[in-house]
């Protein structure tokens, strides 16, 4: 069946969200300067600090955020209720500084996760579903784009396709034995290359947090972009899958490119 002229313009806005300028554009406008010299600033070790925070906040946040998600009707997301708690996060966050990464990105992935489990519910995803769950785990994964992406797809589609088989086999393993068991390698191997992207993103609100005038009102404006930004990513996701559902992938994604 043919996409309505209705859910195009729904997939022409999904890809618009998908496909925009990233978290760095975002703070680079806030900031008033280019993330890229606050990202140079950051010393060598905090690539290695950076990876490491990342893949321990999504450790951290997986069963957390989703443990009291349950299926509902198709609702609002409570989208501001998750900025102004992260935003409090970040505020703590951008009055230490860098040191404050590794306590408060936890929470603000906890806080982010769950955002996107609001915003898939309210596009009609069974959270009860093995994979639905990890489709929002996924999103964390959207916002950097990675150096071994396909040039020649979308962004949002290079790391669907890279993400796929991970997803497929964390899906069998959580539904053979539950979300708990993280040292499983099927889900050590996604939680791994979530991270790796994940990380790219949190390399950019560090850096952004880094800069001294920031402080904890910068902190919690940086923190509001950044889960902005997912949630944004979770909305375009979630727009596209429940398409994909109604009229199949092939069909969605041919239209997807046309757009």
């Amino acid at each position: 069946m043919a996409l309505s002229t209705l859910e195009i313009s729904e997939l022409r806005g999904a890809k618009n969200l998908l496909e925009n300028p990233g978290l760095a554009a975002k703070i680079s406008n806030f900031v008033g300067t280019p993330i890229e010299k606050g990202l140079k600033s950051l010393p060598e070790s905090w690539t290695t600090a950076v990876n490491d925070v990342a893949r321990k906040s999504i450790e951290t946040a997986l069963d957390i955020a989703l443990l009291t998600m349950d299926k509902d009707e198709r609702v609002s997301p409570s989208n501001w209720w998750h900025k102004l708690a992260v935003a409090a996060t970040g505020a703590g966050g951008g009055a230490f500084g860098l040191p404050a990464l590794a306590i408060e990105l936890p929470v603000s992935t906890t806080i982010m996760l769950r955002s996107i489990a609001d915003i898939a519910r309210s596009e009609g995803e069974d959270l009860h579903c093995p994979d639905a769950r990890l489709q929002c785990v996924q999103v964390l994964a959207l916002g950097g784009k990675s150096k071994k992406d396909d040039a020649t797809e979308s962004g949002y589609f290079a790391a669907r396709a890279a993400l796929a088989k991970s997803i497929s086999e964390a899906a069998a393993h959580v539904t053979k034995k539950g979300m708990s068991q993280h040292g499983a390698p099927a889900i050590v191997r996604l939680i791994s290359q979530v991270a790796s992207r994940f990380s790219i993103v949190v390399s950019e609100k560090a850096a952004a947090q880094a800069v001294p005038v920031v402080g904890a009102f910068g902190g919690a404006a940086i923190n509001t972009l950044f889960i902005d930004h997912f949630q944004d990513m979770g909305r375009g996701h979630f727009i596209v899958r429940r398409l994909e559902r109604l009229h199949g992938q092939d069909e969605v994604r041919r239209i997807y490119d046309t757009l």
